[in-house]
Parts: structure tokens; C-alpha cells; sequence
């Protein structure tokens, strides 16, 4: 006999439909903006993602690793850079998605950061495509998150003007002083 024909109290129970069966979890991530000079102006980096939008570089954290650790890393493994420098945190941005059944609410933490050295190199294998140096207004416009182009525009607003490079730094810590970044 199918479940339907079973009498109603012999019927498998059925999962609640309602929103309040749904699993929620929260995610938190970390990434960067990062900055280098090239022919003599700030370029930031995108990346093209899975979703062929321009985005930043980020992921999540693994266990017991901290939010600055994780940036690195994420940017290490998804554009090929190893030689990056931390700055300053921008901010943090959210959003929320189903996965697997959930409603996953993530939270990602951005800092702004300086590629020293290195090749671009994607990570195909997780869906980045391609990895692009873009001038700060051109990076702002190119990217495909609005919550993205808030950290942007933050980091845009922390940077040192190139005929201010004699300093020897990229960008000012949030107070306005002259910070990060390697001597020039």
C-alpha cells in the first residue's frame, strides 16, 4: 500500500513547510581590496567569479583562524599573488542565500591590502575565471555587487594620492594618518 492509501495515522509525517523549518546558519568570511601602483596610479584587483560578475577576492574561515589570516590566504589562492600586505579593515558587508536545503546569512569582512609581488593566476578550480588590475573609478564601476562597490569606495577614499607617494606608503589608516603599505 502507497503512504497516500494508508490511513491518515498510519501516513509518514510529513517535514513542516513553513519558513520556520528551514536550517539557518551564519557564515563568516574575510577578504581584500587589493591595491597596486601601476605606470604610476592605484590599480585594485577584481576577480571574475562563478557567477561571471566582478567581485573581490574572499572566502570563509577555517577553523580557529583569524579574520586578517583568512584575507590572506583567500587572496594567496584565488588570484595567485604571494607576496600581499594587510592594511587597515574597511568594513564588513552581508547577504544571504539558500545552499543545500539552508538560509545561509554571510558576513565577510574586507581589509585593504597591497600586492607586492606576484603573477595573476585564477583559480579556475573554484570558478575564478579571470583576475583583472583595473584603475580605482574603472574597479568601482566593473564591479557586480553593490555591497562590494561600498568597500571600494571606502578603500578609494583611503588611499594616498600618487603625488603623495613620496611618503612611502598607499593608503591612511582611518584616522588620516599616513599608514601601510611598503616604503617606496
Amino acid at each position: 500500500m502507497t503512504p497516500s492509501r494508508l490511513p491518515r495515522s498510519l501516513r509518514p509525517a510529513r517535514e513542516p513547510s513553513g519558513p520556520e523549518s528551514v536550517t539557518r546558519i551564519v557564515e563568516r568570511s574575510a577578504g581584500g581590496v587589493v591595491v597596486r601602483m601601476r605606470q604610476g596610479h592605484h590599480h585594485l584587483l577584481l576577480i571574475r567569479d562563478p557567477y561571471r560578475k566582478w567581485g573581490l577576492p574572499k572566502g570563509h574561515l577555517e577553523e580557529d583562524e583569524t579574520s586578517e589570516a583568512a584575507a590572506i590566504r583567500e587572496v594567496r589562492e584565488e588570484t595567485g599573488l604571494t607576496d600581499v600586505r594587510i592594511g587597515p579593515e574597511l568594513g564588513e558587508i552581508d547577504w544571504t542565500f539558500r545552499a543545500r536545503g539552508r538560509i545561509v546569512h554571510k558576513f565577510c569582512r574586507f581589509f585593504l591590502m597591497e600586492a607586492v609581488s606576484g603573477e595573476l593566476q585564477p583559480e579556475v578550480s573554484e570558478g575564478i575565471t579571470e583576475c583583472r588590475w583595473l584603475p580605482v573609478a574603472e574597479a568601482i564601476e566593473a564591479v557586480g555587487y553593490e555591497n562590494a562597490r561600498e568597500i571600494l569606495q571606502i578603500a578609494a577614499g583611503r588611499l594616498i594620492s600618487p603625488e603623495e607617494l613620496s611618503e612611502g606608503r598607499l593608503w591612511r589608516d582611518p584616522e588620516g594618518e599616513v599608514d601601510g603599505g611598503s616604503p617606496r
